[in-house]
């Protein structure tokens, strides 16, 4: 491998550019590992921060064509809104029915899909600094999993202090899958690009919302049942 021809500036960038857009990454691996016994939360933490880092690695090389494809942004709002809900009312920690190591799995696969959603749009941004030198770009978010870890380490304590969190983090969740679904091709040419962007606000408040009143039904019902 020729490290001459490696640009310090350009890692630094893709470094960079991958921490602010793996804010979210973060608060799903925080919101997944919670419920799992201490001893493997840091395993699980580490799986989750590098199967996001793999997951966009593959998209930027491999998939990025694909972010006009019809639909594929409403598909992909329609699995963050699930997985938002899900993560709020899944209980799975305080099952001991369910092996530890499943519960592992459980949460590194949940990472997985919400990842695999929310880099559809990161893709770009990553690739535009990366160009054409794929060693940078793998080499440079390699590097960003300890500071993803360590985003979800300080999100987690923050969720155990704090257990309303929670809740805004699903809520968050659901913001991005509301903007996500506005701006899929199909949506902009059906109501317009203009009209899109006006009311990408609305839907993400709206895709935020839905979570939120769902899961509260849900856990309602759930508490009714058990009563």
């Amino acid at each position: 491998m020729d490290f001459s021809s490696l640009s310090l500036v350009g890692i630094i960038q893709v470094i960079w550019i991958n921490i602010i857009l793996s804010g979210d990454n973060a608060v799903v691996i925080a919101l997944a590992c919670r419920g799992l016994p201490d001893r493997q939360r840091m395993i699980g933490m580490v799986l989750g921060a590098g199967v996001a880092i793999l997951l966009r690695v593959v998209f930027t090389l491999f998939v990025a064509t694909l972010l006009d494809m019809p639909f594929l942004r409403v598909v992909g709002a329609l699995l963050l809104l699930w997985i938002a809900v899900k993560l709020v009312t899944d209980e799975g920690g305080d099952d001991d029915k369910i092996q530890a190591s499943d519960q592992l799995w459980y949460a590194v696969r949940t990472v997985a899909i919400a990842d695999a959603v929310m880099s559809l749009d990161n893709v770009l941004a990553i690739a535009a600094v990366a160009r054409d030198n794929k060693f940078m770009l793998i080499f440079g978010l390699v590097i960003s999993i300890p500071l993803i870890v360590a985003g979800a380490t300080l999100i987690m304590k923050m969720l155990e202090r704090f257990p309303i969190l929670i809740w805004a983090g699903a809520a968050l969740l659901g913001w991005l899958a509301g903007d996500m679904a506005l701006n899929d091709p199909i949506v902009k040419q059906f109501i317009g690009g203009d009209l899109a962007h006006k009311l990408e606000m609305p839907a993400a408040i709206i895709g935020a919302i839905f979570v939120v009143a769902t899961a509260f039904l849900i856990r309602k019902r759930h508490a009714a049942a058990e009563a």
